[in-house]
């Protein structure tokens, strides 16, 4: 297996791209208005297991990366490895930091909740765009669906990402995750605002 070619430039971007999205992923779970589903089930289990956030996801992934390996090498590349484990130990240090630095009474008040939230989402789209747009492979949970599609091949792929999508979001109910009007964002918006900032942002941000 041999990973595509990345310019020192792209993988600064990449390391900047994922240890952001820890960061606002840290906000997000603190505000408690919901995150997306794989983030919830991540916190469910995490939680269960009495883990930190970064070792949960580095000891999941790299379980689902055994069979992105063995079904679907072309999803695996530099920004599989970094996201592997980048997010939940950026996670797990931001979170650390907001809890030192921003007293619990800030997020006790729903109004400050919503100003947090908005601009920290609005920076995690950003980033994601960036992870995305350098075209690096996908996190192994991305991935699943790709191979879970090919063995089900009457069955397309928004069905089976939808699906391995509210699976988790109903594991993470279960085990106590906060659902929230992120959620629902994550839910309907993510996708066509990643779309949006990549044409209209990333493509001049990164040529």
């Amino acid at each position: 297996m041999k990973f595509k070619s990345i310019t020192k430039v792209e993988f600064m971007w990449l390391l900047l791209s994922v240890i952001t999205m820890g960061f606002c992923l840290s906000f997000l779970d603190r505000t408690a208005l919901g995150t997306d589903p794989c983030t919830m089930f991540n916190l469910g289990m995490a939680d269960l297991l009495h883990i930190s956030l970064g070792n949960w996801q580095a000891l999941f992934n790299s379980v689902l990366f055994l069979f992105v390996f063995l079904y679907a090498k072309d999803q695996i590349g530099w920004g599989t490895i970094t996201n592997m484990f980048l997010v939940g130990y950026s996670f797990d240090f931001f979170s650390w930091l907001n809890h030192k630095l921003l007293p619990d009474t800030l997020f006790q008040n729903m109004a400050a909740r919503i100003l947090i939230t908005f601009p920290i989402l609005a920076l995690f789209i950003l980033v994601a765009s960036i992870y995305i747009s350098i075209q690096q492979g996908t996190v192994p949970y991305d991935a699943i669906p790709f191979i879970l599609q090919k063995k089900l091949k009457k069955v397309s792929f928004r069905v089976v990402r939808m699906g391995w999508d509210i699976s988790a979001f109903l594991i993470g109910l279960l085990l106590g995750a906060k659902a929230g009007i992120v959620t629902v964002i994550m839910a309907f918006a993510f996708g066509p605002a990643i779309a949006y900032t990549q044409k209209h942002i990333i493509s001049k941000l990164i040529p």
